[in-house]
């Protein structure tokens, strides 16, 4: 054999040795892990979180006991959830509503009930997330610590919480902040609901901005690492703070009010979390996900209202629109009004 052919000879054996012993470990070889998407940077360096991040999603608040611990859908579920939508959507664009879609099932079935088709309405689109709440591992709220029913119950003299009220309109303090259109709060303001479920987050050099469609909420928060106001200084929304770990960009807030709740809509009804404490503290997280995606978290920490804390993720797209709409509540607002003077009309007899 001469030197090529030998040289040959030992390359083509170690070559098909390389092959062997490569197809001997596909068995149980390993993938190296993806890398995670790393956000683009603003101008001075930050993570770009700057968009419109619309929260129209559609998953359950409570995850239904039935699914446990489970977090996503099976492929069979959630073919099921789309076709809900599907089916709610051709109800929404019906042009009129037949008697039989809207008698008697309210809110919960067509829509309003009464009235024109929902066309109106934001359903959002259906996400595999088995409920919107992630922790505790249950995906249901925490119980209620220890005397806080009671509180509810005794407030306002022994009338209860708005939204909590029920048949008594004496005074506009017998309505909650959702009818009287002056907040929903801070996670209020971001949990999909009916309509307005626009967001924006604009950026600049040592702030972050965070508006809401919803009542025309916006945050303006500070990451200079400086402390919370003071004690005395109670807010709606809250007193924000930011910074940034890694390329998530962190949020605590605290020096709440109690007037406010702190589920879907800000009014406390059942079903939702209901009114929380002054000792409130809420730590959200805006996390880049893609070009296109956003990752919500909100960690609800008051253990004078719950036993532990609570954690919900909200997973947003990218918006189209170029801007938010406007949400002129109060300007066609006559709810306080007709249920006020309804009242009073019934008084007289």
């Amino acid at each position: 054999m001469n030197r090529l052919s030998s040289r040959f000879s030992r390359s083509l054996t170690g070559t098909v040795a390389l092959i062997v012993l490569g197809a001997a470990a596909l068995p149980g070889q390993t993938t190296a892990p993806a890398k995670p998407y790393t956000a683009p940077r603003t101008p001075w360096g930050d993570p770009d979180l700057q968009g419109m991040w619309p929260g129209n999603v559609s998953a359950p608040l409570q995850r239904p006991a039935a699914f446990g611990e489970r977090v996503t859908l099976t492929d069979e579920e959630f073919a099921q959830r789309q076709a809900q939508a599907r089916a709610q959507a051709e109800a929404d664009a019906l042009r009129v509503v037949p008697p039989s879609a809207s008698a008697g099932q309210g809110r919960g079935g067509r829509g309003g009930g009464i009235g024109p088709p929902d066309h109106w309405l934001e359903r959002g689109s259906p996400i595999r997330q088995t409920s919107l709440i992630v922790d505790p591992p249950n995906g249901r709220l925490p119980a209620l610590a220890a005397g806080v029913e009671q509180r509810r119950t005794a407030a306002r003299g022994g009338r209860g919480l708005p939204g909590e009220w029920r048949g008594t309109a004496d005074s506009y303090d017998d309505l909650n902040i959702y009818y009287r259109c002056i907040t929903r709060g801070l996670l209020g303001s971001v949990i999909p609901v009916i309509y307005s479920n626009g967001n924006e987050i604009v950026q600049a050099p040592g702030y972050v901005v965070f508006r809401n469609e919803m009542i025309h909420e916006s945050r303006v928060i500070p990451l200079d690492g400086r402390p919370h106001v003071g004690p005395a200084i109670r807010m709606y929304m809250g007193d924000s703070r930011g910074r940034w770990e890694g390329d998530t960009l962190v949020v605590e807030t605290t020096n709440f009010t109690d007037k406010v709740a702190i589920g879907s809509n800000g009014a406390g009804y059942p079903g939702d979390p209901g009114y929380h404490s002054p000792a409130l503290r809420v730590t959200e997280r805006f996390t880049r996900t893609g070009a296109d995606t956003l990752n919500y978290e909100a960690t609800v920490d008051d253990a004078q209202t719950w036993v532990r804390p609570w954690t919900l993720r909200i997973p947003l797209a990218r918006g189209t629109d170029p801007h938010l709409f406007e949400y002129a509540c109060h300007e066609g607002n006559y709810a306080m009004r007709n249920i006020l003077s309804a009242a009073r009309t019934e008084d007289k007899h």
